[in-house]
């Protein structure tokens, strides 16, 4: 069963409030921190927490990153407000946690300064319950991660990557790694977790490849 009591698509709301934002997605049950201070995005928070705290994460298309009304990739996530801190200055700190991926279906039209659409859970239905990822080499997973981690510099404590179940490992690297929004959004969009884990390995292995194709000759 999926946190806070989500069982089905049936127990999530069809109307969502949509936060565009590239670079970033939301898996089930990952978690995703937010710094938010623009008003409409304010105001998209104050009518979370005031009604189910639910908020859907999408991506804007590529190359419509910088448009101030962008179109919007077809996939994103909704995910349950957690955490919530107000600074002096007016902004909001919040931290989701990723509750279903949904199919945007239909866009609304005003009634908020802030985007909401229909959308469809029913393509992910699975993501309500975790995958135990038995069919996912495992190893070769945090090997490929562990070089990667490697080449970028980047710390990891690697007792709790061993620890931790297998999905939480694909999903946050598939959050955390500073993969192009397009990357992002294929893993998103990957239906199973074996998938997901093909996926992220053949990322980490070109950036490798690409890195020692780069790298100097001694």
């Amino acid at each position: 069963m999926s946190a806070f009591g989500y069982r089905k698509p049936a127990d999530l709301p069809q109307t969502v409030p949509l936060f565009p934002l590239s670079g970033a997605i939301l898996m089930p049950r990952g978690v995703l921190a937010l710094n938010v201070f623009e008003p409409r995005y304010l105001n998209m928070v104050d009518d979370a927490l005031g009604g189910e705290r639910l908020i859907g994460m999408i991506q804007p298309a590529i190359g419509e990153e910088s448009d101030p009304a962008p179109q919007l990739c077809d996939v994103g996530a909704v995910g349950r407000i957690t955490s919530f801190n107000e600074t002096d200055d007016g902004r909001y700190l919040i931290t989701l946690t990723g509750v279903c991926r949904f199919d945007l279906e239909q866009e609304l039209e005003g009634g908020t300064p802030y985007r909401q659409a229909i959308v469809n859970y029913e393509p992910f239905a699975d993501d309500f319950s975790p995958s135990p990822g038995r069919a996912i080499d495992r190893d070769g997973l945090i090997a490929s991660l562990k070089t990667y981690a490697a080449l970028h510099g980047f710390q990891v404590d690697w007792d709790s990557v061993e620890q931790a179940p297998t999905e939480t490992i694909i999903n946050v690297a598939a959050q955390v790694c500073p993969f192009d929004a397009a990357a992002k959004q294929a893993l998103l969009e990957t239906i199973t977790l074996e998938e997901r884990a093909k996926a992220l390995i053949a990322l980490l292995e070109w950036d490798a490849a690409s890195d020692d194709e780069h790298r100097p000759i001694q």
